[in-house]
């Protein structure tokens, strides 16, 4: 089983912490459009073996597009993969682009799975994001999306500068109220390039505060565990049987294809990337060309890549297993670094396989960082 992923590189405006690629100009969008069909059609030897049991919409904002438009993308990949009987076909979406009819009209396409960019239900929080929706269209978009579609996910951002723990609590509060069977949540970050790396360097925007986030993604994984749900990855948590199955298969290594500009590939063996420039995406794609970057991965970039996706997730690092796939000489060095975070209490090794501790999770990345293999030779 594999996964298609289709980047949809445009947005209304620009949210001041984004690093995503994507452009504000729509002029090009029937144009690339069309080069993301013909890049579905142009790939498809790559799957000739494999089944898709997941297409996902990401971006950008892919609500941008018209219905017929993700129609036509949709259609393109039946038509030239084998795809499961039920697949999960998500599309992300902001709540002004969700409006009664449209979701209607969603609901009667193949997509049956929405994940809604809300971030925060607080107006001050939007507007510091530089969110296209406000707050009374966040409410408004899944009071009407939970009538007709069952399998939702939304994204909540906590750490925002100013954000106390009683208004972060009312924003997961928010959520649960609507009934939502998934929820990905972030912590605010700085990332270089961006809007807010500007505001928080000439003091208009305060450095967001890492205890503050660590104590607020602590209160998410207590309120959300207490009402049901799975913290199965460290950003994502799930009732029983709505796990995202797209993230769940990056997860878990399996194969997938990124179409669009900046989109990654994965075959298990090989990693590959699209240009993330739209206009020579456009062009490549118009001369024949797949615009990728390529890398193969060594047993220590497998084994890294592995440690990463692992200490992320509910099903941790299976010692056996990189016993098995790395060799002796990878899982001895798994154990002797991941002593000392055990003694603190940060990782737990129970049946051979090595769990972030709630202590640990927020802390997950870093901890994965210390015990990736690295060969100076």
């Amino acid at each position: 089983m594999a996964g298609i992923y289709i980047h949809i590189p445009f947005c209304k405006q620009a949210c001041t912490y984004c690093d995503f690629h994507f452009s504000t100009s729509m002029k090009k969008k029937e144009d690339m459009v069309a080069a993301i069909a013909t890049e579905i059609s142009m790939r498809k030897v790559e799957f000739a073996n494999e089944v898709v049991e997941t297409i996902y919409f990401g971006g950008g904002t892919p609500s941008v597009l018209s219905n017929t438009e993700i129609q036509f993308l949709i259609d393109a990949v039946y038509q030239n993969y084998s795809v499961t009987e039920n697949p999960e076909i998500t599309l992300e979406a902001n709540p002004d682009d969700l409006s009664k009819d449209r979701i209607i009209q969603l609901s009667k396409s193949p997509i049956n799975r929405l994940s809604i960019g809300i971030q925060s239900f607080f107006e001050e929080d939007l507007k510091l994001m530089n969110r296209a929706h406000n707050a009374l269209e966040a409410e408004a978009c899944l009071t009407e999306a939970v009538r007709y579609f069952d399998n939702i996910s939304i994204d909540l951002i906590y750490g925002t500068p100013g954000m106390g723990n009683d208004r972060w609590l009312h924003n997961v509060n928010k959520a649960l109220s609507f009934g939502v069977p998934h929820i990905s949540s972030y912590a605010l970050t700085v990332e270089p390039k961006t809007a807010l790396y500007k505001f928080v360097k000439n003091g208009t925007v305060a450095q967001p505060s890492d205890e503050a986030a660590q104590e607020q993604f602590l209160l998410l994984v207590d309120v959300l565990e207490a009402n049901g749900f799975v913290h199965y990855e460290l950003s994502n948590f799930g009732k029983q049987n709505y796990f995202s199955k797209n993230n769940t298969a990056y997860w878990l290594g399996k194969k997938y294809i990124g179409i669009g500009p900046s989109a990654h590939s994965y075959d298990g063996t090989f990693r590959s990337w699209n240009i993330a420039n739209n206009a020579l995406y456009l062009k490549d794609i118009q001369d024949g060309k797949l615009p990728a970057g390529k890398e193969e991965l060594t047993v220590a970039d497998r084994y890294n890549e592995y440690v990463m996706t692992g200490l992320r997730t509910i099903w941790g690092v299976s010692v056996s297993r990189v016993a098995t796939e790395f060799g002796a000489e990878f899982k001895n060095y798994l154990l002797a670094e991941a002593h000392k975070y055990i003694e603190q209490g940060l990782l737990a090794l129970q049946d051979n396989i090595l769990t972030t501790t709630r202590e640990g999770k927020f802390l997950a990345d870093g901890l994965a960082s210390d015990l990736f293999f690295v060969d100076l030779e």
